[in-house]
């Protein structure tokens, strides 16, 4: 299906895959250190940002949001991709690994590798955030303190947000049609198969969203020990980029 996306740089393709109730523009921080050495595609999911909703029929789940991804490299014409992505998007670079069609995967803080309490205790605060992005009128996150406190739960860092990035991703956030179904599904979501591309886990040290113990859950997953992101919350682009755009290539 046709998505919203922005492209930037030149060389080998990678996909760039937000999270729940994201849009592309959290990828801002690093997209341009990104696109020195690749073709960067940025995309919105359906039925978050800038893209259409899903085709009637269709539910909202981690796995129909990855056939949409891979259906839109298809039209492209891009084969085997590498992918990064953060929290759902996370998931979903997994399972695109675990299905073989991209080169390599890249998740952030992935979803998916919770207990029962720590599913409970990530809905709800993501149905708080929802509520509050619906209420609030943006100007007011001109305010620094109140900036602090509406961005706290995903990164570590609030000051180093842009304040225009931080009020664009909260209208993203309650406007998006996609969120409460994807939310609602994330009951029944399981770790993927195993990959059979190669893949790289990295957790935020201070991930308050999704705590970084379920890291551990995904190592085992992986068979391989996951990298940690010192000094970085749940959502790391901004946080630190530098670190973040080396954990995606690879250096």
């Amino acid at each position: 299906m046709d998505l919203a996306f922005e492209r930037r740089g030149t060389g080998a393709p990678l996909i760039l895959i937000h999270g729940i109730g994201h849009h592309w523009q959290g990828w801002l921080p690093v997209i341009d250190r990104l696109a020195a050495t690749r073709t960067v595609i940025a995309l919105d999911l359906p039925g978050f940002g800038a893209s259409p909703e899903l085709p009637p029929g269709i539910p909202y789940t981690a796995e129909s949001l990855a056939d949409a991804v891979e259906s839109f490299c298809a039209r492209l014409g891009i084969r085997e991709p590498a992918v990064a992505g953060n929290s759902l998007g996370g998931y979903i670079a997994l399972e695109l690994a675990a299905r073989g069609v991209v080169s390599t995967a890249v998740a952030l803080s992935p979803a998916g590798f919770w207990s029962r309490s720590e599913l409970l205790y990530c809905q709800a605060l993501l149905r708080a955030m929802r509520a509050s992005a619906r209420a609030m009128p943006l100007e007011r996150l001109e305010n620094r303190h109140l900036r602090t406190l509406s961005a706290g739960l995903l990164v570590a860092h609030p000051s180093r947000l842009d304040p225009a990035a931080l009020i664009a991703a909260t209208e993203a956030l309650g406007r998006a049609p996609g969120f409460d179904d994807t939310l609602e599904s994330f009951g029944g979501l399981m770790p993927p198969a195993p990959p059979k591309s190669p893949v790289t886990i990295a957790w935020g040290e201070r991930d308050r969203l999704l705590p970084r113990r379920q890291a551990v859950r995904a190592g085992r997953w992986s068979g391989q020990r996951v990298k940690l992101l010192l000094g970085c919350g749940h959502v790391p682009m901004s946080d630190d980029p530098e670190l973040v755009t080396r954990v995606i290539l690879g250096t």
